[in-house]
């Protein structure tokens, strides 16, 4: 088993925004995440690919 962690690609942080907020994200490389601070949410990012589902967020303390 391969235990690599996939690379997110940070380009693509100018195109994605918080679908509850509609704000911009910053990228959280130790937790795999992009974390909208307005919402108070943080989407998790799984073999290198953003999950921006509300329901899938976790949220912040």
């Amino acid at each position: 088993m391969n235990d690599t962690v996939m690379q997110f690609d940070r380009r693509m942080l100018e195109a994605l925004i918080c679908p509850r907020s509609q704000s911009t994200l910053s990228y959280d490389a130790e937790r795999q995440e992009l974390v909208s601070k307005t919402a108070g949410l943080a989407y998790p990012i799984r073999n290198g690919i953003p999950v921006m589902l509300i329901d899938e967020a976790r949220i912040l303390d």
